[in-house]
């Protein structure tokens, strides 16, 4: 199925019933007073997010949605119908946005999490409201209003742990098949992973986590260059990236250049992701003879200064990989234990005032 992360929608709720001008008409019963009804409130329409879809690809196909219309209201002081509402099924990680304000209307993160982006017009008056003690006939009613007519862009971020990012062929790909059970399409040259892959690392029981595996970045990606740059919102989500690197490119490049390089990319795009935890994994170590493989990796670490960790590996023969995993599981551990630590704290904790406490 082709990937789909962004559209474009309209909505329309329904508009409000109009209301009834009608009056009391039954035999040996002489002015019998208005009796018209209120008009039903037309329906609204939701957006609920739904786990079992993973991409946009629907909304390629139909592009409005229309919430019924309510009732009119009717004579013997009979109201009319509610509009019913319309629901749109959409993928857990959507964020909708208003194209005409630019605002963020919410951020479906959650399955059947729903997010109300149209309102129903209100149904109008019928003239049984219009009676008083000058005016015992009116014969006056309100019209419904019209509901709310929305244009809405869907984007799609994944809701993953771990993101990958490298240059195109640094092994993403082949890395995220060692270590899940996803099979992302895996070929000897760049470009083969042309939309994002989702995989579950599993080391246990209750010991998982989710990885996302992007299209490779190229320099001047967020010029336009590639295709990277389009997928990069998916990784705004993780709480770790994970940074592979061709170890021995086979065109000579530099590769502490090649890190610099998505670096650059990434500050272009947005500056926050730098501030990341971002880990360099040094991938291909299989294609260097077994006694050089350590000291070119340290040569590259010492070159760019790296202070975070960093692994030698080879996703093909499957060699650190599940080192790089278990690290991986540890940094989250500490992340709940330090989350679980600040949320136990009492209101009044010295922690919470900044205090030191008795000595």
């Amino acid at each position: 199925m082709k990937f789909v992360d962004e559209a474009i929608i309209k909505v329309l709720a329904g508009d409000g019933g109009n209301g009834c001008i009608s009056f009391r008409r039954e035999k040996f019963i002489p002015f019998g007073g208005p009796d018209g009804g209120d008009g039903g409130g037309g329906g609204s329409v939701w957006l609920i997010a739904d786990e079992g879809l993973n991409t946009l690809i629907d909304f390629r196909h139909q592009r409005s949605f229309k919430a019924q219309r309510g009732q009119n209201g009717m004579g013997s002081q009979m109201y009319g119908k509610g509009g019913d509402d319309t629901v749109i099924r959409v993928p857990v990680g959507t964020v909708v946005t208003n194209v005409d304000t630019d605002e963020t209307i919410g951020d479906l993160t959650v399955h059947g999490q729903r997010l109300l982006v149209a309102l129903g017009g209100k149904g109008g008056l019928g003239n049984i409201h219009f009676k008083s003690s000058v005016n015992r006939a009116p014969r006056k009613s309100t019209p419904g209003t019209p509901g709310e007519v929305r244009e809405l862009q869907l984007e799609l971020k994944l809701l993953a742990d771990v993101g990958l990012l490298g240059f195109p062929n640094a092994g993403k790909s082949t890395f995220i098949r060692a270590v899940s059970a996803a099979t992302p399409r895996v070929a000897d040259y760049p470009f083969t992973t042309l939309h994002p892959n989702l995989g579950v690392v599993s080391l246990g029981t209750d010991q998982s986590f989710v990885i996302a595996d992007i299209p490779g970045l190229i320099e001047g990606a967020a010029d336009g260059a590639g295709l990277g740059i389009q997928f990069l919102r998916h990784l705004a989500r993780t709480s770790l990236l994970l940074h592979l690197v061709d170890v021995a490119p086979l065109d000579g490049a530099d590769v502490p250049e090649q890190v610099r390089a998505i670096e650059q990319e990434l500050s272009k795009f947005d500056a926050e992701l730098l501030d990341r935890p971002r880990w360099l994994v040094l991938n291909k170590a299989d294609v260097l003879p077994e006694e050089e493989r350590q000291a070119v990796a340290e040569d590259i670490v010492k070159r760019l200064g790296w202070t975070q960790p960093w692994f030698l590996v080879s996703a093909i023969a499957r060699e650190n990989t599940m080192e790089v995993c278990q690290q991986v599981q540890r940094f989250f551990q500490a992340q709940r234990a330090e989350h679980i630590g600040r949320t136990e704290m009492h209101p009044g904790d010295v922690r919470m005032r900044g205090e030191d406490g008795p000595a």
